[in-house]
């Protein structure tokens, strides 16, 4: 048997890999819903449990009932919406504060040659895996010795503890990708450390300075534990804390359908942010760096 008449008995049909192919987008179909559903599930039962009151937060019922006393509650609500304003400006400060700070370090990491430069890296990564707890009663004295207790300054400088070394960690990994011809051609130009930073490096990471940024973000909008301990009146609250302390009409009221309403609202501008810089870090990674 020739080559040529043993390769057509062998090969399969073209409709055998039309198949197979159908059958390997099915299950990557099927995949890709679960995991949808079982991310997206949670909040969306956050939601219908929010339309609800009484009894009918007790039925199994995945229908929302479209009322919204809840959240017109929460609007006219000072406490909660005071406590959003505070999450924002929190949040927004420590995310543009550590971009700021985490970029500087990591240009000094990933370009300028000095001793012990990876022994400084090592033990940057060592304090972003620090539990909150350890620092706490450091922190706790430190601030009230600056006299910032009990403001959302405070919670600023306490979240750089944990998002300065993340971003450090992350943007010096994106600086050692560029490629150093570009920092040659500028310091041939005359161009100091700083000036390049600003003015070739800093246009090129639009994605990482998103993605960094991004998860700063919801870090300084998320955490609890400093907000708790450094804030005590409501108008200093942000909102993890507020909705930690919603409490019922009695003792014995459980609140629900608030809490969940709170938590849908909480949650909504962190989708929005998120599908915001989503696209243009998709924009930012398809456009090339370096073109010629």
């Amino acid at each position: 048997m020739t080559e040529v008449a043993l390769y057509r008995a062998v090969r399969k049909p073209a409709a055998y890999y039309r198949v197979r192919r159908r059958i390997v987008r099915l299950f990557q179909s099927a995949a890709l819903l679960l995991v949808l559903i079982y991310t997206l599930f949670p909040y969306y039962w956050a939601f219908v449990s929010s339309t609800k009151q009484g009894a009918a937060l007790y039925r199994a019922a995945l229908v929302p009932a479209l009322d919204f006393t809840y959240y017109r509650q929460l609007i006219d609500n000072p406490v909660f919406m005071g406590s959003l304003l505070n999450s924002a400006y929190v949040a927004v400060a420590t995310t543009f504060l550590s971009l700021f700070i985490g970029l500087s370090a990591a240009y000094a990491l990933g370009r300028i040659d000095f001793p012990q430069r990876r022994t400084l890296l090592m033990i940057i990564l060592m304090i972003s895996i620090f539990p909150q707890v350890v620092v706490l009663s450091g922190m706790f004295e430190l601030i009230n010795w600056m006299g910032l207790f009990n403001r959302p300054s405070a919670l600023v400088l306490t979240y750089l503890l944990s998002t300065v070394p993340f971003t450090t960690w992350v943007l010096t990994t994106f600086i050692r990708e560029f490629p150093r011809e570009l920092e040659e051609a500028a310091i041939i130009d005359g161009c100091s450390h700083f000036r390049i930073l600003m003015k070739i490096l800093l246009p090129l990471m639009g994605p990482s300075l998103a993605s960094t940024g991004i998860l700063a973000f919801i870090l300084a909008w998320n955490e609890f534990l400093f907000a708790l301990t450094f804030t005590l009146t409501d108008e200093n609250r942000t909102v993890p804390v507020a909705i930690g302390l919603i409490a019922g009409n009695s003792r014995y009221e459980y609140p629900f359908g608030q809490i969940m309403a709170a938590s849908v609202t909480v949650t909504l501008p962190l989708i929005l942010v998120v599908l915001f810089f989503q696209r243009r870090i998709v924009a930012g990674l398809t456009a090339g760096a370096v073109k010629g």
